[in-house]
């Protein structure tokens, strides 16, 4: 369990930490002597870093012989707490108690009362052995955590009285929290709100990721585009973190697997590291759970650093072990264009699952006490694999179930099958992972041979379930559904295809007939019989052999495969979707062989986001008046609530408010616009938002080709025609391109470049500009998502498996643009099609109109020809455009051919974009459809989405401390 962040020592009476409302709150302190006890009913509180004293005696929350179980701490306690924190724990010099150091101590304060809680939650779990869920995800981009864990305990207001009083302000102390690194887009964004939820929920859960020193990274907007740096977030240490120098566990790479006579398998020799638990605790929203995040970072032992090579002067050699430890929890996704970059890609993967589900054994292990019965593993344990990258849960609960515990093959494949479920998040192919076989045989040698194991128990499934007759429908589903991607079959399902086939000559089998059957010798008998002998020789030497279907051998040219999609599908009991649109698709297209064959597997789960972060805490002007207007704060767990709304969608004096609350945020963004790029927005005008990951299947390209367009119109008629024609817009992007995606940082280069022509043109002035933020992380959503007016999720139809980003801009009032793709489908039913601008192609025309342009035929607008000419002449400064234009050009070939349909859909695009501009100048209308955005959000929470994790997936239920 948790140890405390600190040890006993001798120093005098202090406060060391307190429970939010506490009930049974385990309020403790340290009293005078070299060891500490607990006092549950009087006590007093000095602070340290003053000569003031404050007895809670005298305060009338806490008197003699009161109970603690009703204790509120009030902003003195929580400001002595702060106090002891500066001195007694510091990340800092004692000398001053400016904003870092006051941050650090306020976090620290904040930690205290979460250990608590947290010891509280996994005592009982462990007392009641409930059944937990495991939540596995190389993400989670967690975002800033004071705000959010103060909000969640109910001390917002005591801790910014507490700050007032120590010459600081609550919201410059949040500032000064960096964004935890440890994610990237809405797969980590999901991750999060998921733990959110969980825990306000009090359902049994733990999520386990990797602590990564340096992130993704952090972005720069240049001259030349993007450009990254490593991330910084760690550079003062995290306050939020407990190492669990105790908790850790032997994660092998290379080796070879070798066998005893008994046939028991045993991995050795290679390379050996260590992976450490990092804890973060994940408080719930008014509930005592306190649930966990663990991280793993890794390392060797110190017996790895060679001191003779250092002292020899080959400094390199000596740390060269630590260093390959050490840089697999250096950064997220490192690119994998070179073999080291596969390598380590993948042995972070392995780190993940190895270290993660060792610890979900030990646990398991540990609750059942001293008789371990696996066969109940699935009942007590749910692990759940967010996207692909912790595939190698499966092989590796195998390995460890048949390897290290003894059991049987069969035994070891039931249980995982039963314990383990996947969500897929994507339909790109380049997204399904795939490793090389050959790369994975030498890092993981057991996992291939398990992996191989799995691969033949599906092969004998997919023949059992349709026969050998046609040969030519088993040859497809085996194309299609193999794990093992053009490797050759294993050799006991090759013996079922090389069946004896008798000659079409018949063998001559005379009968004797004899009429004198007494006359025949003994001699002519033995004769007979050797006949009948070399007859029966000579008709199997004419039996043949059915040659193997050419389809199913292996091709020497191309590589040999491990589809790591299928291995989920096949090896889980559950894969979901995470959208209507995409989970049809997920079944209908990306997975159909195995929809048909194991239908009951497949599920939908709607993603959603929490609406504690993503209103009530980022929102408050908005959030007061959703409480008002629904009569209560019931809404911030019980999101249907916000469906009262509609009935006041017309009331113009909620319009006012709500217009009110809007142009405050506004203001805020601009502000905030000012400090991060220098430019100065209009917050009368709209502000139109796309902050995403930056990807062609996104289309921020269509969007700015949308916004040229606009300027060239705009350019070309006098002042009183554009503002007679266009309504004034700040159009703001956000976002990472990742490192070695040339195309989308190209895009962010026409970004920037646009931004900076437009601007700066007098002629224009506030009726355009474009602004894109740098660094774009969570702590950037929450400022300008509140601030928006509309939300651009513009993908190409059938692409996005759901994004959540325009849940939290529906959520916050914001009205979205965008086509029928991902969960854009049902926040249109929702919030009502009247209140969702609609354009573009729908998911089932994409694979006729790609054909089409491969067969020359598509015609592209003159519009659309005349923006790519534009941005080709040089307006927009001297950085050649042809490849990016380029690839919007031709009929096919890679690279263009314009495959994500910009050219088809820009058309509509900016004709629905003029939609957008008369609905915004009458804003009564608008306002109300922003209510009933906002209003018809409900279903998007996340709360509802882990509801049914839990009912459909996991089969856990709530918990609530006692």
């Amino acid at each position: 369990m948790a140890s405390l962040p600190f040890s006993a020592t001798s120093f005098n009476s202090t406060f060391i930490g307190f429970n939010y409302k506490a009930r049974n709150p385990d309020f403790f302190f340290i009293r005078n002597s070299s060891s500490f006890t607990f006092s549950r009913r009087k006590f007093c509180i000095k602070s340290v870093a003053s000569d003031q004293k404050q007895d809670l005696k005298d305060e009338a929350q806490v008197t003699e012989g009161a109970s603690l179980d009703t204790f509120v701490p009030d902003s003195a306690s929580i400001a002595s707490s702060i106090k002891y924190h500066a001195e007694f724990t510091p990340s800092f010099s004692p000398d001053h108690f400016k904003l870092p150091k006051a941050f650090y101590a306020t976090a620290e304060s904040v930690r205290d009362s979460l250990i608590i809680n947290w010891n509280a939650t996994y005592d009982y779990y462990e007392k009641i052995n409930a059944k937990q869920a495991y939540y596995l995800s190389m993400e989670f981009l967690q975002g800033r955590a004071l705000l959010n864990a103060i909000g969640n305990l109910e001390l917002t207001g005591a801790y910014a009285e507490a700050l007032k009083k120590l010459g600081h302000n609550l919201e410059d102390i949040a500032r000064e929290e960096p964004d935890a690194a440890l994610g990237n887009g809405g797969l980590g964004r999901l991750a999060s709100c998921f733990l959110d939820s969980l825990a306000t929920l009090n359902y049994p859960a733990w999520g386990y990721g990797l602590r990564y020193k340096y992130g993704l990274f952090k972005q720069y907007i240049t001259k030349d585009g993007q450009e990254e740096v490593a991330e910084n977030w760690l550079e003062m240490g995290n306050p939020w973190e407990l190492v669990r120098n105790d908790v850790s566990y032997p994660v092998k790479f290379y080796g070879e697997v070798i066998s005893s006579p008994e046939g028991v398998k045993e991995w050795v020799g290679g390379e050996d590291i260590t992976a450490v638990a990092y804890d973060v605790p994940i408080p719930g929203y008014k509930t005592k759970t306190t649930i966990n995040l663990r991280l793993w970072s890794t390392k060797v032992a110190p017996e790895k650093f060679d001191l003779s090579a250092f002292n020899a002067g080959d400094h390199a050699k000596a740390y060269s072990a630590m260093k390959n430890a050490e840089k697999i929890c250096y950064i997220l996704y490192p690119g994998d264009e070179s073999l080291e970059g596969k390598t380590l890609r993948l042995k972070q993967q392995y780190t993940l699952c190895s270290a993660s589900l060792q610890d979900i054994i030990a646990r398991y292990e540990r609750r059942s006490g001293e008789s371990v019965n696996w066969e109940n593993l699935p009942d007590r344990v749910a692990v759940q694999m967010n996207d692909t990258h912790p595939t190698l849960c499966i092989p590796e609960l195998i390995r460890i179930l048949i390897d290290v515990k003894g059991l049987s093959w069969e035994q070891a494949w039931n249980i995982t099958q039963r314990t383990v479920a996947y969500t897929n998040h994507t339909v790109l192919p380049e997204a399904l992972e795939k490793w090389n076989l050959e790369l994975m045989q030498e890092l993981l040698p057991r996992h291939v041979e398990i992996i191989r194991m799995i691969d033949e128990e599906l092969i004998q499934t997919i023949i059992d379930e349709y026969g050998m007759e046609d040969l030519d429908l088993l040859q497809e589903k085996l194309k299609q559904m193999r794990i093992l991607d053009n490797i050759e079959l294993p050799e006991s399902v090759v013996d079922l295809f090389v069946k004896p086939e008798k000659s079409s000559v018949e063998p001559i089998v005379e009968a004797i007939e004899s009429t004198e059957e007494d006359d025949v010798s003994d001699e002519e008998t033995e004769v007979t019989a050797e006949e009948d002998q070399l007859e029966e020789e000579e008709e199997v030497d004419e039996e043949i052999e059915v040659p193997l279907p050419q389809v199913i051998e292996p091709n020497p040219k191309l590589p040999k495969m491990v589809r790591m999609a299928n291995l989920c599908v096949a090896g889980g009991h559950a894969v979901n979707g995470v959208a209507e649109i995409h989970s049809e698709i997920v079944k209908n297209e990306v997975f159909n062989d195995f929809y048909q064959l194991w239908p009951e597997k497949f599920q939908n789960k709607t993603n959603g986001v929490t609406p504690r972060r993503w209103i009530r805490f980022c929102n408050p002007d908005l959030s007061k008046i959703i409480t008002k207007w629904t009569g209560s704060e019931d809404w911030v767990v019980n999101t249907e609530n916000l469906a009262k709304l509609r009935k006041f969608a017309d009331n113009e004096d909620l319009q006012s408010e709500w217009r009110e609350a809007k142009r405050r945020n506004k203001v805020k963004v601009a502000s905030f616009l000012r400090e991060k790029t220098g430019y100065v927005v209009n917050p009368d005008s709209m502000f139109d938002v796309q902050i995403k990951r930056i990807h062609e299947y996104k289309r921020q390209l269509l969007n700015i080709l949308g916004i040229v367009y606009s300027y060239k119109k705009m350019k070309e008629m006098s002042h009183e025609e554009r503002t007679a024609s266009f309504v004034p817009r700040v159009c703001i992007f956000g976002g990472k391109a990742f490192a070695t995606y040339v195309q989308a940082k190209r895009i962010v280069k026409l970004i920037t470049d646009v931004g900076n022509t437009v601007n700066h043109d007098p002629e224009i002035g506030d009726l355009l500009k474009v602004v894109f933020v740098p660094d774009y992380n969570v702590s950037v959503a929450e400022i300008l998502i509140p601030g928006s007016e509309l939300s651009q999720h513009i993908s190409t139809a059938g692409m996005e498996a759901s994004g959540t980003s325009n849940m939290k801009f529906a959520m916050n009032g914001c009205i979205l643009i965008g086509t029928l793709d991902g969960a854009n489908v049902e926040i249109r039913q929702e919030v009502g099609e009247d209140n969702f601008f609609l354009f573009g192609a729908e998911a089932h025309e994409i694979a006729g109109l790609r054909k089409e342009r491969a067969e020359g035929k598509f015609v592209p607008d003159p519009r659309f020809e005349e923006v790519k000419a534009f941005v080709r002449s040089g307006v927009f400064g001297p950085y050649n455009y042809d490849e990016l234009m380029g690839s919007l050009e031709g009929n096919e070939g890679y690279g263009r051919a314009d495959y994500f349909l910009v050219g088809k859909d820009f058309p509509g695009y900016i004709e629905c974009q003029e939609k957008v501009d008369e609905a915004y100048r009458d804003q009564k209308r608008w306002t109300k459809m922003s209510i009933l955005n906002t209003a018809g959000s409900y279903k998007f929470s996340s709360d509802r989405t882990i509801h049914e994790y839990a009912r459909d997936i996991w089969g856990i239920e709530p918990v609530v401390l006692p």
